[in-house]
């Protein structure tokens, strides 16, 4: 009567057996195995910028920039092939909530080390000190630094806070605009509509490589902005291994290449005081 269930027993053992290898495989490797809760094995998921030439950016399919090659680096040292990074875009608004969820392992979207943000989720890095400036179009003599665009019109992001930056400390009768990503700032300041753009100089010299000649970087950087790798808030242990790929990164010539690679042809080098920075963010619980 039971026939019928006849031949699965050994197929079942070898199930459970090869189940039992994989975990004990997973517990010894270094890399997290459960890092994923789909179900998919031994993944890391990763937030980046989808809408950032240079820096993050989706492009039919494949993902480059800065930030996306210093992830991809970080990912490979803590025991993750190519095809074993999730990439997921990492709206700015979006940034904490994804990694307090575990929606993302780790961001690297531009994303600079605040006290505010500290409260609600930890940091690696840095791994770039990047600074704001200005990008104007190539043909301009007149536009020298922020306190230069008193009268004039600057493009930022919807929500950002470096126009206001410039407003307040350098140029108040600066007409602000807004647009929804810095590509549409890019082809407002291509138009003449306006007459610069501002954010952090590794975000705009991406915007200039892709800009073909017609656009320059001011090249007077006047804030700093440590980029830091975002993770869950506490996880010490975890910000000790990134920073020490970076570390490796910076000393093997890997991060000069990319620097160069991202920014090629606009002259872009960030700011030899800070850079290479010194990645130590996060090992100590705040």
């Amino acid at each position: 009567m039971h026939n019928h269930t006849r031949g699965r027993g050994p197929a079942r053992l070898l199930r459970r057996l090869v189940a039992l290898v994989a975990v004990v495989a997973c517990a010894l490797s270094m890399g997290a195995c459960g890092s994923s809760s789909s179900g998919d094995g031994h993944v890391i998921k990763i937030g980046i910028k989808f809408d950032q030439p240079g820096v993050g950016y989706k492009k039919s399919g494949t993902y480059e920039g800065f930030d996306v090659d210093v992830a991809r680096y970080i990912a490979h040292k803590l025991g993750y092939r190519d095809d074993e990074i999730v990439w997921k875009e990492a709206p700015s608004k979006q940034r904490e909530a994804m990694l307090q969820n575990g929606d993302v392992d780790m961001i690297l979207a531009s994303y600079s080390i605040t006290d505010e943000r500290k409260k609600a989720v930890s940091f690696a890095g840095p791994y770039l000190v990047a600074g704001q400036d200005l990008l104007v179009r190539s043909d301009n003599t007149d536009i020298t630094g922020p306190q230069d665009l008193n009268g004039k019109r600057l493009c930022s992001v919807t929500g950002s806070t470096s126009a206001n930056t410039v407003k307040k400390k350098f140029a108040n009768e600066v007409q602000l605009m807004e647009q929804p990503s810095y590509a549409e700032c890019a082809t407002a300041l291509f138009s003449g509509i306006v007459d610069a753009v501002t954010t952090d100089d590794i975000i705009l010299a991406g915007l200039a490589a892709n800009a073909r000649g017609k656009l320059k970087l001011v090249g007077a950087p006047f804030t700093q902005e440590r980029y830091g790798v975002g993770i869950k808030k506490g996880d010490t242990e975890f910000a000790k291994q990134i920073n020490q790929a970076i570390k490796d990164m910076i000393d093997d010539g890997s991060w000069q290449r990319a620097i160069e690679d991202n920014t090629s042809g606009t002259g872009f080098t960030p700011n030899a005081q800070y850079n290479p920075p010194d990645p130590t963010e996060g090992e100590e619980d705040d």
